[in-house]
C-alpha cells in the first residue's frame, strides 16, 4: 500500500510530541492540519494509530509498533535523499542530536555558534535528556554520551574536554557553620543535595585519591532528578542549603565568583570526556558529516 512520506512524518511528530499542538508548535504547521493528516493515514491503513483525549495523545499498540519501525526506516530514507547534498555548494538540511543535559550546557555552547555561522543552510534540532535512548528509533542522526553509556555498533568521535572531574561544593557560609569535610566519609554528617536518574537509581558520590576510591551515600534535605533539575540543587547550595556534587566546569563560575567553595578538591574523581556517536551506515547525511568534520577540527583542553 502506497503511503505519503509526509503523512508518516506527521504521525511520528505527533506521537513523539504527545499532542497535535506541541507537534505543530515545533513543526511550523497548524494543529488542525496535522490532525487531518493523521486521520487520513489511519483511514488509509484501516487502523487507529493514536488514542486522543482532551489532555493527551498517545500511540495505540499498532501506532507504537509502527513508530518503532518508522524511526530507523525514515532515517535511512532521509540519508539516501541527502546524497544530493554532495552536489550542492554547501551542506544543507536538518541535523538532529540527542545529548545529555550537561553536554547541552557545557559542550554545545562552544560548538554551535561557530558551526551554524559556517553552515547557515543547516538547521539544528537538539533534544537534551539524560535517559538512555536509541538514537535511530528516536529519529536523531547522532548523539552525545559518555563512554559507559555508548550504544554498541556505533562510530564514536571525541567531543568536548577530554578530561573532566566531578566536584563537590558548598556556600562559604554553610561551611563556616557546619565545618569543612576533610575526608569523603565526613559527608555522612552533612546536608547533601543529591540527584536521581529517571530509572530511580540514586548514584553514590565517588571520590579518589592516590589510588584509593571511596564511595559514600550521603543524605540531605533535597533530592532532584538528574539533568535540568540539578540547577535547582545548585541554587539551594548557593543559598547555604548544603553540599552539591556536579561537573567541575558547571561549578567553575560559582568558584570564580566566590558564591561556592570547593569541597574535598584533592579527592575529586577524574573521568574521560564525552563522544559524538552515530550509526556506521554507508550513507552519512551531509549535515552530520559537516558537523563531524567541524568537531574534528576543534581544540579541547
Amino acid at each position: 500500500m502506497a503511503m505519503d512520506l509526509g503523512d508518516l512524518q506527521a504521525f511520528m511528530a505527533v506521537a513523539r510530541a504527545g499532542g497535535f499542538r506541541e507537534a505543530a508548535r515545533t513543526g511550523g504547521v497548524s494543529a488542525s492540519s496535522l490532525s487531518e493528516t493523521v486521520r487520513r493515514l489511519e483511514t488509509g491503513l484501516g487502523v487507529r494509530l493514536l488514542n486522543r483525549t482532551t489532555r493527551s495523545v498517545a500511540p495505540t499498540e499498532a501506532g507504537a509498533r509502527l513508530l518503532e519501525r518508522l524511526g530507523p526506516a525514515l532515517g535511512e530514507v532521509e540519508a539516501a535523499l541527502d546524497v544530493v547534498n554532495g552536489f550542492r555548494g554547501r551542506p544543507a538540511g536538518t541535523l538532529r542530536l540527542n545529548v545529555p543535559v550537561v553536554a547541552a550546557k557545557l559542550v554545545l555552547p562552544r560548538l554551535l555558534p561557530p558551526f551554524l555561522a559556517a553552515y547557515p543552510e543547516i538547521r539544528m534540532e537538539v533534544t537534551a535528556e539524560d535517559s538512555f535512548v536509541d538514537i535511530l528509533a528516536s529519529g536523531c542522526d547522532a548523539g552525545i554520551r559518555y563512554d559507559e553509556r555508548l550504544e554498541q555498533d556505533m562510530i564514536a568521535v571525541p567531543i568536548g574536554p577530554r578530561r573532566q572531574r566531578f566536584a563537590a561544593a558548598a556556600a562559604p557560609a554553610y561551611l563556616d557553620t557546619h565545618g569543612r569535610p576533610e575526608h569523603p566519609r565526613d559527608l555522612l554528617d552533612h546536608a547533601c543535595l543529591r540527584g536521581r536518574f529517571a530509572s530511580g537509581l540514586t548514584p553514590p558520590w565517588e571520590f579518589e585519591r592516590d589510588g584509593e576510591v571511596v564511595s559514600v551515600e550521603p543524605t540531605g534535605p533535597l533530592l532532584v532528578s538528574t539533568g535540568t533539575a540539578m540547577a535547582l540543587a545548585l541554587e539551594v547550595s548557593v543559598a547555604g542549603g548544603g553540599i552539591v556534587s556536579l561537573f567541575e566546569d558547571w561549578l567553575r563560575p560559582y568558584f570564580d565568583s566566590g558564591a561556592l567553595e570547593p569541597v574535598l578538591e584533592p579527592w575529586w574523581q577524574e573521568f574521560s570526556g564525552p563522544y559524538l556517536y552515530y550509526p556506521g551506515r554507508r550513507l552519512t547525511p551531509a549535515p552530520l558529516r559537516a558537523f563531524i568534520d567541524f568537531v574534528g577540527g576543534m581544540r579541547w583542553g
